[in-house]
């Protein structure tokens, strides 16, 4: 491996350097931004008021936003609104008979779609904002106001910052996609809970020195934690190899012989989109509760719909499974594999090539996705078992856990992906430079 890569050229071995260091140095930047307060906020009031929403869907998101939140900076909504703008644009794809024409146009129609989905993150942004500044605007904590002079033009002032830091922050994400390693919004999600680590380590050291957790539980913990990755690790590696047969063929005078293949399929194929997906939809209640947070519905909504709640619970996991099912359709299509296997000379064994290797296929995505919907819905409910058992955060488990997990892993596959086109590259441009042979005399 070592000879392989001092044979590559010096410029392909700096362009995976260049690209690594370019999504650290966005998400350096990403992280400055966190810690950028909008002014006229009282910090203390704030960050006492997040101390007390550990268990509930405000301290999931302020997590989520890697403290962001509950220090009120520019970056408070973080990517929340433009995950909520996909996802009500690939559900309009679905429907709107126009944008499904948009996507099969290919790198174009990507890009306007994407477009119209920049457009909507603008616009459920500057909602939010407005709501998050009314709502701090006439809430205080113990007595103090959160917000000392919550007049107009504090909450223009708070709508403009938070509308710009969520643009910038779609525009860290996609600069990181196509220039960096790895899904950007995705691992700006990562950064944050990776953030939010020590943080929470503390606080468990804490309440051992303060005997509110033993050894032995920290211990059992510790094997809970390390079981759970190495089960995520598992699964997210894991996939069937459907075998393919190519049948002989022959191009002009040659006839080249049949070969044997595999199509991996993952079992889960969808990644780390559908709890993300999942958790931003689960925003709008406590959206809709922020517009009358003293009213009966704020009141009962609060009470019902939390973390480790069975309404909570239940929903949660329905949203899994259906973006698990939803992701997964878009992401693979049975007929257009089959398609071009069949215009390969490829067939399943046993299978008829055409709409029979497409039945089959779906098939057998159906029953991976099935598989890979419950073991995320497994690991996104874990933190209600460990909360009451051990009396710990969401960070030990859960979506959080499944996002790291799953993030790393699709970023060092996307790296070792790019290092082995860098390998073929050096040796096609050895391969071409043409020996020069010494002339007759």
């Amino acid at each position: 491996m070592a000879d392989v890569i001092q044979s590559l050229p010096k410029g392909t071995i700096n362009q995976l350097q260049k690209k690594i260091l370019f999504t650290l140095g966005f998400l350096a930047l990403y992280r400055i931004g966190v810690h950028i307060p909008i002014p006229g906020v009282d910090t203390e009031a704030l960050g006492s008021f997040f101390k007390d929403q550990g268990g509930n869907l405000l301290g999931m998101f302020n997590m989520f936003s890697g403290g962001a939140l509950e220090r009120f900076s520019i970056f408070a909504l973080g990517v929340m609104p433009y995950i909520s703008a996909s996802i009500i644009a690939q559900l309009l794809t679905v429907v709107v008979p126009a944008l499904d024409q948009l996507q099969k146009e290919g790198e174009a129609g990507r890009r306007k779609i994407n477009q119209y989905t920049r457009y909507a993150t603008i616009v459920l942004a500057i909602v939010q904002g407005y709501l998050i500044a009314n709502t701090l605007a006439g809430n205080s904590f113990n007595g103090s106001p959160i917000v000392p002079d919550a007049g107009f033009g504090w909450k223009v002032l708070t709508v403009i910052s938070l509308a710009a830091g969520t643009s910038f922050v779609m525009w860290l994400g996609e600069q990181i996609t196509e220039r960096g390693v790895g899904n950007g919004i995705s691992l700006i999600i990562f950064s944050g809970i990776i953030a939010g680590l020590p943080r929470v380590i503390g606080n468990t050291y804490s309440q051992y020195n303060s005997q509110e957790m033993d050894l032995f539980r920290i211990v059992l913990l510790i094997a809970i934690v390390v079981v759970v990755i190495a089960g995520v690790v598992f699964i997210e590696q894991g996939a069937r190899q459907v075998p393919v047969q190519y049948a002989k063929r022959q191009v002009g005078r040659k006839t080249f012989a049949g070969q044997n293949s595999h199509l991996p399929i993952r079992i889960n194929s969808a990644g780390v989109i559908p709890p993300i997906f999942a958790s931003s939809l689960l925003q709008f209640p406590v959206t809709i509760a922020s517009v009358a947070p003293q009213s009966k519905f704020a009141e009962i909504l609060g009470g019902v719909f939390v973390p480790g709640g069975w309404l909570y619970e239940t929903i949660f996991v329905t949203l899994i499974i259906f973006f698990a099912f939803f992701y997964t359709s878009i992401q693979f299509k049975a007929d257009d594999i089959a398609e071009n296997l069949k215009k390969h000379g490829g067939f399943v064994p046993g299978i008829r090539p055409g709409a029979r290797t497409a039945e089959f296929l779906q098939k057998v995505v159906n029953r991976l996705t099935l598989v890979g919907a419950f073991y995320m819905s497994a690991i996104c409910v874990l933190p209600a078992v460990l909360a009451g058992r051990f009396n710990v955060q969401f960070y030990f488990g859960g979506t959080s856990l499944l996002i790291v997990v799953g993030t790393a892993l699709e970023t060092f596959r996307q790296i070792e992906a790019h290092r082995q086109s860098l390998r073929y590259e050096g040796f096609l441009k050895q391969g071409s430079g043409k020996r020069k042979l010494p002339l007759p005399r």
